[in-house]
């Protein structure tokens, strides 16, 4: 059976919403559902964040060497780790939130049923969902960029705005992925596999910690074959006011491309499922 928008019958002369429309009327729901759990993520997307900055930026960082021409332009270490930390920290938050979360709305607690049981088409839902996610992950940035911004890590009063630009496209890119994942497997217990052996090897190799030359020439070519060190290097050459701007083009078109298809792949993932 080729998949539909929808796997509810809509009433004769129920009418079509604009995508705007919809979103902007699932926007209460999202609200409610942020209000209700952000105490349950608080450490996880506020303070762990932290606690890295802490421990690896200020405590570790105080035994390299300040030395810009192996820290990629950076004047000292918590200038160089905390854009990629911030990056990495996006496709974290992202893809948390597309996880567990979206398979438990039509799995468990099947809120998408109810909301495609409305004029809402489910691909509008995805959007929907996406967006929310997008914005979360936006602000919960905003906030790490703000708490390190009095340390001196930006290069630029313009610094902070054009890394917060880089770290929020990583984490749609990656929402994205996850939820077109999500949506095609047929357990939960998937993600497990994919946050042990995907999204914790990203984090480490991605040169948020290290510059990807030190993996030496095949390992540094398979790091930035990876999404995350495109926004990693992205995040960091704006923070740093040290923006190569052919670099800087590749790593952008390379997250907008992911974000295109990655959408693709989420809103027909979640179609095929609602089909079922």
């Amino acid at each position: 059976m080729p998949p539909t928008t929808t796997s509810t019958t809509r009433a004769p002369g129920d009418e079509r919403l604009s995508t705007a429309t919809a979103v902007r009327r699932m926007a209460p729901y999202w609200l409610t559902v942020s209000l209700r759990t952000w105490r349950g993520s608080v450490v996880s997307a506020f303070l762990a964040p932290v606690f890295y900055v802490v421990a690896m930026g200020v405590l570790l960082g105080g035994f390299i060497a300040e030395d810009p021409s192996r820290l990629e332009g950076a004047p000292d270490y918590l200038s160089f780790i905390v854009p990629g930390l911030v990056a990495g920290h996006a496709m974290q938050t992202a893809v948390a939130d597309t996880s567990w979360p979206v398979f438990s709305n039509f799995k468990w607690n099947r809120v998408y049923d109810s909301m495609v049981a409305t004029p809402i088409t489910v691909r509008q839902v995805a959007f929907a969902h996406l967006f929310f996610v997008w914005l979360r992950v936006t602000v919960v940035c905003a906030i790490f960029d703000l708490v390190v911004a009095p340390f001196g890590v930006f290069g630029s009063w313009w610094g902070p705005f054009g890394a917060l630009g880089a770290q929020s496209l990583t984490g749609l890119a990656f929402a994205t992925l996850m939820y077109g994942y999500a949506c095609r497997v047929e357990s939960d217990a998937a993600f497990g596999v994919v946050f042990r052996l995907a999204i914790f090897p990203l984090f480490l190799f991605s040169g948020a910690f290290f510059p990807v030359s030190n993996l030496g020439a095949v390992g540094e070519r398979v790091a930035q074959l990876t999404p995350l060190w495109h926004g990693v290097n992205l995040s960091r050459m704006l923070s740093l006011d040290t923006v190569d701007l052919s670099t800087a083009a590749i790593n952008l078109a390379v997250l907008v491309g992911v974000s295109v298809l990655g959408g693709w792949w989420a809103v027909s993932g979640l179609e095929r499922r609602m089909a079922r």
